[in-house]
């Protein structure tokens, strides 16, 4: 099990994700909350509920997706996850897009967001499909911002909406929007292995 940063210290167990293993859709939020940490499942808090509710509504199920976190371990007290703690994870987090080659990452949050386009903000980027290559990226608010700012509620469903228009064009479309290369992450390209 990883130890290589502080947050495995204080751990009752990681949580690296579930799911399918080819789905066409991979969720990546912020970091395991208190539920999360006991259970050892990624979104079984509220904001899980919530996220659940959203994929109802977009016919899609846990089963047919994958759900992961930019970091796998909860921070104390449920604090934002560190740049440094991120960038200890990031390789399990290249790995999980590696092995299940999404056609979408849906990016729950800020710091899920500047995982992939680090300067960019939530508020202007959200609801806004971008190419990365081998996978399309969706960026959105975290279910969690609609418990906390319930002014965001409605901004989550409409981008929700948006998100199945764009997994029901994917799907119809002739051309599969995986291009067959495997995610590379751009920095030296270290070859990455899973825990």
């Amino acid at each position: 099990m990883c130890t290589d940063c502080q947050l495995s210290h204080q751990r009752n167990t990681a949580v690296p994700g579930e799911g399918s293993e080819t789905a066409d859709v991979m969720f990546v939020g912020e970091a395991p909350g208190s539920n999360e940490d006991k259970l050892g499942r990624p979104f079984v808090g509220a904001a899980g509920n919530f996220l659940d509710e959203l994929l109802r509504s977009a016919n899609l199920d846990r089963a047919d997706i994958y759900i992961t976190n930019t970091v796998k371990c909860r921070p104390p007290n449920n604090r934002d996850p560190l740049p440094e703690e991120r960038s200890y994870c990031r390789k399990y987090l290249d790995r999980q897009i590696d092995l299940v080659k999404p056609k979408v990452v849906v990016s729950l949050g800020r710091h899920s967001l500047t995982s992939f386009l680090p300067g960019e903000t939530i508020g202007k980027s959200r609801g806004q499909a971008r190419s990365m290559g081998p996978f399309t990226l969706f960026p959105m608010y975290h279910p969690a911002a609609a418990l906390h700012q319930p002014n965001l509620k409605q901004v989550i469903i409409e981008d929700f909406e948006k998100l199945s228009l764009l997994l029901n064009d994917l799907s119809s479309s002739p051309q599969d929007n995986m291009s067959g290369a495997p995610y590379q992450k751009d920095t030296a390209g270290e070859q990455l292995s899973m825990f």
